[in-house]
């Protein structure tokens, strides 16, 4: 079974990602990772020299490349669920999970993080729960489009392995 952690960047797919596939002995893959080490570049320059469209499409056909049979946790980015057809390949192919946060909740981990995140670098910090708050009701479409929804503030890898697998 595939299990694919969704939300806006800063929701904690990566962290929570890792301890859940250990807790449930799954592999576990960080899209933008698997991403950067194909391309030989970081998600910000593949950004800034290639365009977001080509990544979006690196993305869609990393989504397309998986086999339902795997036993993998897979962190997608944050705006993954929102391009073409990804929400619908992923609940084809797996389980989604959205981290559900709050804006104030998402500026507070982002605020130190601007300067390597393509999408809000340079962004002053009166400004960053604002960008927060529009691009998440651009993305919350998608997102809420999940198998399950979880507050992400404080979830732990059972709560997630509860819902997905039923076991109390």
């Amino acid at each position: 079974m595939i299990i694919f952690l969704i939300g806006f960047m800063g929701s904690g797919k990566t962290t929570l990602g890792k301890r859940l596939a250990k807790k449930i002995d799954y592999r576990f893959t960080d899209m933008d990772h698997f991403l950067e080490e194909k391309e030989g570049m970081k998600v910000s320059e593949i950004f800034e020299q290639k365009g977001e469209k080509y990544f979006r499409e690196m993305e869609k056909a990393f989504l397309e490349s998986l086999e339902v049979e795997e036993n993998v946790v897979i962190a997608t980015g944050g705006g993954a669920p929102c391009w073409g057809q990804n929400m619908e390949i992923m609940n084809q192919k797996g389980v989604t999970v959205y981290l559900k946060m709050s804006p104030a909740s998402l500026a507070s981990r982002l605020e130190k993080a601007r300067t390597i995140r393509p999408l809000i670098a340079g962004l002053e910090p009166e400004h960053l729960q604002h960008y927060i708050e529009k691009k998440l009701q651009e993305r919350e479409p998608w997102y809420n489009k999940a198998r399950c929804v979880v507050r992400g503030e404080n979830v732990k890898p059972f709560h997630v392995s509860s819902l997905v697998f039923g076991d109390a």
